[in-house]
């Protein structure tokens, strides 16, 4: 239960991105949320179990290449709860001194540490009055099961005409990879770009035009449970035959390479994330400790596409208050192309679950 609903709150995330490049992962969120629900009263409660209800765990725990670590800091003196204190083993907390230039480093180390460096700070800032900071760092790397050819394209249409930018090129003769979901938002090209583990990447481009908060979530529909065809045609799909060495049909991806950052604050849309009520003066979180309220709640993210692999992290905090090769020529051969020459869109799913991990959209990608 705990992955549909944590794919739900990606899609319902993604479709508020406007069409710069950027990365989220409600995956990295939903842990927080739903343990902030379990201990939350009123309507902070209710808001909280409307968007993250269970807190069954996302099917992680044995991965190769995903982890998700939890840390929790608290004020030094400020009483902790019973069943927070269950919940949160003492392997997992943390004691905030109320000085920033001593506590600041500490979170920062943590992110840090628990991502390889992708990210290298907590992306909330604690000052004298933090009473607690609740965190989910998020890690993902994965090689390709084939890796791609690194080279360099320049588009001859498109928002990246004329730019040299970074190819990435393969052949495959597994057609099966590459997918059309007709939906509400129009066709959308899914490629499946698999790991050697348990973590894929899903290239996903709409029509031209068709913007990110379109896009993305019409992909996500799509990988849990909406219908795709087979892709003779599609966005960026084209078919032809060709004379080749022999008459396996195969398919050809040209796509780029990409680094993604971003920083988002979750109180912009509080209501997105069941934080509306928590952000106000009040007695929240009574099973954590007396007179809480959400005083931040931010998530930085990273995401890098290379030729041979793909890796991501997610930290996601809160900071609460007290009080208030072309062949040889031979033979016909069907070839279907691909070609990703304009903004798209990428999901990291866990294979075994359909868990969401990431999910961005891609404008400016890596130069040649």
């Amino acid at each position: 239960m705990s992955v549909r609903h944590a794919n739900a709150l990606t899609a319902r995330w993604t479709s508020h991105l406007d069409d710069r490049q950027s990365v989220l992962s409600g995956a990295g969120a939903y842990p927080l949320l739903a343990l902030l629900a379990r201990h939350a009263a009123g309507p902070a409660r209710d808001e909280l179990r409307t968007v993250a209800p269970d807190l069954d765990g996302l099917g992680l725990d044995d991965s190769p290449t995903t982890r998700l670590a939890v840390g929790f800091w608290s004020r030094r003196g400020l009483p902790l709860g019973e069943a927070w204190r269950r919940d949160v083993p003492a392997s997992m907390r943390g004691e905030l001194t109320g000085d920033p230039a001593v506590d600041q480093p500490v979170l920062d180390h943590w992110a840090a540490t628990r991502t390889d460096g992708l990210v290298d700070r907590m992306p909330v800032r604690v000052d004298r009055g933090t009473a607690l900071v609740l965190a989910t760092a998020l890690s993902v790397r994965t090689d390709w099961a084939e890796p791609f050819e690194p080279g360099w394209s320049q588009p001859r249409q498109g928002p990246w005409q004329g730019r040299q930018l970074t190819a990435l090129r393969r052949h495959d003769d597994d057609l099966t990879a590459l997918r059309v979901a007709d939906t509400p938002a129009g066709a959308v090209s899914l490629l499946t770009v698999a790991g050697d583990a348990d973590v894929d990447v899903v290239l996903a481009l709409g029509e031209p035009d068709r913007p990110a908060s379109a896009v993305l979530p019409a992909a996500i529909g799509a990988l849990t449970g909406g219908p795709t065809r087979p892709a003779p045609t599609g966005p960026g799909v084209t078919e032809e035959t060709v004379e080749a060495f022999d008459d396996r049909p195969e398919l050809r991806v040209t796509t780029v390479a990409f680094a993604v950052d971003a920083d988002h604050d979750l109180l912009c849309r509080p209501e997105l994330f069941g934080l509306a009520t928590a952000t106000t003066d009040g007695d929240h979180f009574p099973g954590v400790s007396p007179r809480l309220s959400i005083d931040q709640a931010r998530q930085t993210v990273r995401a890098e596409f290379s030729a041979t692999g793909f890796r991501a992290a997610a930290v996601t905090a809160v900071a609460v208050r007290a009080g208030s090769a072309p062949p040889r020529h031979t033979v016909p051969k069907r070839v279907l192309r691909l070609d990703v020459d304009r903004p798209f869109g990428f999901l990291a799913v866990h294979r075994h679950t359909g868990l969401v991990l990431v999910a961005g959209w891609v404008t400016d990608p890596t130069p040649g």
